[in-house]
């Protein structure tokens, strides 16, 4: 256990070899949940002609003489109770009988009523009872019987046909992807597993698949074995890695080959197990900033709403969509409490385990390659909301600084352990250490030291991926003769125009040009500089960029904050945009043309927001290649590949884009500079 890890229930841990037989999901039969005890469980309903032979032996019953005595006498009294299930039973001192169980409704259809006479519930029980001293009362009570006989089997047959309508509904759809109609996953995978098989120390752990939203597609028999102390409950002890994602690159299983020759052509998929405001706008309200303030908010309802959000935000049709779309690779956001907690943390531990290791299956049947992605570390290495807690630095920053940074490490060595498993051996072609640590506000030689212990461990591990660090906003130059020696490593850079508030100020003709120059520092001129290592680090990758030219995107920038294009940009750091910083630098700058309906856009706004993608593709595929951010967001179109692509602003097939930087760059003439 890491240090100040919250105590958890620790599973006893079995190595598993990733080629050992299949843990199969039907072994011994069990009896299904839903499947019912008995054939005769289900009631029918009864015809008029039962309801009348019921009527009838309720008539017959009439008051009997009184026998004259000098004391009172008990004798045996015969009454009429219907019930679905009726068992015989004998008084204790009396012989036992052999028992049967009797549907009194298909007794009643088939003429046999008085096959019901002497069983507990149903007509002539033979318990004794005292006389009745007036027959009219008598009479009086057994009408009462026959009343309430007929009100419970009334009862009894609607409660039958809606239990009867309900398995129906259940049993008929079999699609692992579907779901009910009230859109909750069906999770038909758990029919043939025995709720009893958990075990009870399991029962409602992220172990326990009764407990899940979502089982869609995993393997829900029960395991508590680990690899690198992490759980591979959900996983099949099988893969395939025979498919491509495209007829232009290779089979998951097959060599990638340089990516200095191939590039990466990817997609983030942001704002799905780390969350961001502005991604997924519907989670935040009422003054939550970030996951941190989300998860507190959320209280004792956090992990239903987050694990919805899980199952829902991202599925198996996502991964497809991105492979269909051209592109070859994805970038998975996700954050340390998806290992370990802490004491204090209010993140949702380890539930978004299982759902990381899923996306990586999906993305290995659509022969998709994983950049692993850890976007918050313990302490925040930025203070920024999608580390999970927006302000102050507390990873080696303050006072826990120290304690953060080994935490980090403690969570790398475990993670590490486990992708070092000969199944992601070849899917996972990058293993990122630390998404954008600020390294303008942290000790440069403090973030080298720490990326240096983390490399040496994760190799040692077994990783044999590209190891992919953060270039921390330093300026790409500034890497050069950095972390040399150490085979595998590789920058990665994060690429915006919009952040800046020089840049952000260039019109439209010159925001492209600057992406496709090769001199004057632009674009390509730095991806190149970067690549050489005698002008900068070497090896490097482009893992953010976006076709946005605004920073207008509704929290963009924090939730609250403003924008740079309007000039009521502020975070509190002290660096305040007052005045608009579109192009015309006046009150004329707008967001609401960058935020409208994409189906407003002009041809020329179109065109522009294409040609501007496409530029930044042939910039950074002088390096090792891209990751678009990202790939669906709620309702920012310049930020979601898949809503760009359906606006029309984005290629077809991201391996056949229309324009490259050979290409003259249009004065997109009419499209005014305020959007």
């Amino acid at each position: 256990m890491a240090p100040g890890e919250s105590p958890r229930p620790k599973p006893r841990e079995r190595h598993r070899h990733h080629n050992e037989k299949r843990r199969s999901q039907s072994g011994t039969p069990r009896r299904s949940r839903h499947e019912a005890t008995s054939s005769q469980s289900d009631s029918h309903a009864l015809s008029a002609d039962a309801i009348a032979k019921l009527n009838e032996l309720n008539q017959r019953e009439r008051p009997r003489p009184q026998e004259v005595t000098p004391k009172k006498t008990r004798r045996k009294r015969e009454r009429e109770v219907v019930d679905e299930k009726i068992v015989e039973e004998r008084s204790r001192k009396q012989h036992k009988k052999k028992k049967r169980r009797v549907v009194s409704g298909s007794l009643l259809e088939e003429g046999h009523a008085e096959k019901l006479r002497g069983l507990r519930g149903g007509a002539r029980s033979e318990r004794s009872e005292e006389q009745y001293q007036d027959g009219g009362s008598r009479k009086k009570k057994f009408w009462i019987i026959g009343a309430v006989a007929l009100v419970v089997l009334i009862i009894i047959i609607v409660v039958a046909v809606v239990v009867s309508k309900k398995k129906s509904g259940g049993s008929s759809n079999t699609s692992s992807d579907s779901t009910s109609g009230a859109g909750k996953p069906s999770n038909s995978n758990l029919d043939g597993i025995d709720e009893s098989s958990i075990p009870a120390a399991a029962k409602g752990t992220d172990l326990d698949p009764f407990s899940w939203y979502d089982t869609t597609d995993f393997n829900v028999t029960y395991t508590n074995e680990t690899v690198g102390d992490l759980p591979i409950m959900g996983l099949n002890s099988t893969w395939d890695d025979s498919t491509t994602a495209n007829p232009n690159v290779p089979a998951i299983g097959s060599a990638w080959g340089a990516y200095d020759d191939r590039p990466a052509r990817g997609v983030n998929i942001g704002g799905w197990l780390s969350l961001e405001p502005w991604i997924t706008p519907s989670l935040f309200s009422g003054g939550v900033v970030d996951e941190y303030t989300l998860t507190q908010s959320l209280g004792a309802n956090a992990k239903a709403t987050l694990e919805k959000h899980y199952a829902t935000f991202v599925t198996e049709q996502t991964f497809k969509d991105i492979a269909d779309a051209g592109l070859d690779h994805v970038r998975i956001p996700f954050s340390y409490w998806a290992v370990v907690t802490y004491d204090g943390d209010p993140y949702i531990y380890r539930t978004s385990w299982r759902y990381l290791l899923r996306g990586i299956e999906w993305a290995r049947k659509y022969g998709l390659r994983i950049n692993l992605d850890v976007h918050g570390l313990p302490g925040s290495q930025n203070g920024w909301n999608h580390s999970g807690r927006l302000g102050p630095i507390g990873w080696l920053n303050g006072t826990d600084g120290t304690l953060n940074a080994q935490r980090s490490l403690d969570f790398h060595d475990r993670l590490s352990k486990f992708f070092a498993q000969d199944r992601y051996k070849n899917i996972i072609a990058f293993y990122g250490l630390c998404n954008e640590p600020k390294m303008t506000a942290l000790k440069t030689s403090d973030v080298l030291d720490w990326t240096t212990s983390a490399f040496t461990m994760v190799r040692k591990n077994g990783i044999n991926a590209y190891v992919v660090f953060g270039d921390g906003f330093m300026g790409l130059a500034n890497w050069q003769g950095k972390l040399q020696g150490n085979s595998g490593l590789l920058l990665d850079v994060h690429q915006y125009v919009i952040f800046n508030a020089g840049q952000i100020a260039y019109n439209h003709t010159e925001k492209v040009t600057y992406v496709c120059s090769d001199t004057g520092g632009g674009w390509i001129e730095q991806s190149e500089q970067s690549m050489n290592v005698a002008t900068g680090f070497g090896p490097t990758i482009f893992a953010e960029w976006s076709q946005a030219d605004t920073d207008c995107a509704p929290n963009l920038n924090n939730v609250g904050a403003g924008t740079r294009w309007e000039g009521d940009y502020d975070i509190g750091d002290g660096n305040a945009v007052t005045s608009p910083g579109c192009p015309t630098k006046n009150s004329q700058c707008s967001c609401d043309s960058a935020n409208a309906d994409p189906s407003t856009y002009s041809a020329t706004y179109k065109q522009f927001l294409q040609m501007f993608a496409e530029a930044q593709m042939a910039s950074f595929e002088k390096g090792w290649g891209w990751f678009y951010w990202t790939w669906i967001t709620e309702d920012a179109t310049q930020w979601s590949y898949q809503l760009g692509m359906a606006a029309g602003i984005l290629p077809k097939k991201a391996y056949a884009p229309e324009f490259n930087c050979s290409s003259t760059v249009p004065s997109f003439s009419g499209l005014p500079e305020t959007y």
